[in-house]
């Protein structure tokens, strides 16, 4: 059913037509790491649920965080492989926009998957919740799940759990939906391309069966675009950013999580101010910019570990409209 203020003849014509509410547990946060669990809810075209669909994933390897998402090597051992399950999970998510929390993560978690077993994710759209969030201007104390949840009444079962995860967010995305549709906001969507490349690598240590690809199989990231090199910054770095004074040219910014930007139009701008893409955080980097500073990702806790200024994405794009020229 519709919210009696949001009516099938006020609903914009432009939203999708259907949803895939994903959440994804992994033995961990980097590139070669592997899905452990996933979960989809299934909505349509005004974030009612039609179903929904959970599985375990035997990673072939040690499941990491256990202390997180629950899931020992002796739960995992008799779990299908990804490629077992990987038609069913590309029919819940067929024709349907990714919804996730931080959808950047989870669309290259599964992403990776996809292209290990020599695959496609039939996904061309996602959308991240913290980037709607910040649309609708929502006042919550930080992004994560449990505040999104807790803004509009959804009681969280089992964090971490990717069921209950999908769940919860399910719940809170159809409010979030329907907010926007009253006010006709344009949904932050951004596009999903799938990876096309792998390359063979030493073994990960495997728990369980062997597979089809037997744990050898990796892939070589590219990102979702052609990689281009970036003429190096012409510009000194003069240190890092100081709150409350604009950004000089030949800062070095670095980039962490989903954008409701795309994150190329993003460093385009920020090279054509005068500032340096750094692609990784070090002790030298002025400035991260991230919509999750909360997140466990290796560049916001080099962040913290370095004392890294840090800044979400709207105070960055203002940010980048008067940035100071070069000293010298």
């Amino acid at each position: 059913m519709l919210d009696d203020r949001t009516t099938a003849a006020t609903w914009p014509a432009a939203y999708p037509q259907g949803y895939a509410v994903v959440d994804v547990e992994t033995t961990g946060l980097a590139r070669d790491d592997r899905i452990v669990s996933a979960a989809v809810y299934r909505l349509d075209a005004q974030g009612n649920v039609e179903d929904h669909w959970y599985t375990l994933v035997n990673p072939e390897r040690d499941p990491g965080p256990v202390w997180i998402h629950g899931l020992t090597s002796d739960v995992l051992e008799g779990a299908p492989l990804f490629p077992e399950i990987a038609a069913e999970f590309a029919a819940r998510l067929d024709g349907r926009v990714l919804v996730a929390h931080n959808a950047m993560f989870d669309w290259q978690m599964i992403a990776r998957e996809y292209a290990r077993a020599e695959s496609a994710a039939p996904v061309r759209q996602r959308l991240c919740t913290i980037a709607l969030a910040k649309e609708l201007s929502l006042p919550l104390p930080n992004h994560k799940l449990e505040s999104l949840a807790a803004h509009f009444g959804v009681v969280q079962q089992r964090a971490h759990n990717a069921l209950d995860d999908a769940r919860v967010l399910a719940e809170a995305f159809r409010p979030s939906l329907h907010a926007a549709a009253e006010r006709n906001v344009r949904l932050p969507l951004l596009e999903c391309r799938p990876l096309t490349e792998w390359a063979s690598s030493p073994a990960q240590p495997r728990i369980g069966h062997q597979g089809s690809y037997g744990g050898s199989a990796s892939y070589r990231m590219n990102g979702w675009r052609p990689s281009r090199k970036r003429p190096a910054c012409p510009y000194p770095n003069p240190g890092r950013y100081e709150t409350d004074r604009p950004l000089k040219q030949g800062m070095r910014v670095a980039f962490s999580g989903d954008t409701s930007v795309d994150r190329e139009l993003l460093e385009d701008r920020t090279v054509e101010a005068g500032l340096h893409v750094a692609t990784s955080v070090s002790r030298l980097t002025s400035l991260l910019v991230t919509n999750d500073p909360d997140a466990h990702t290796s560049k916001t806790l080099k962040a913290k570990s370095f004392g890294t200024p840090v800044v979400d994405e709207a105070a960055y794009t203002q940010l980048l409209r008067d940035v100071a020229p070069a000293d010298g």
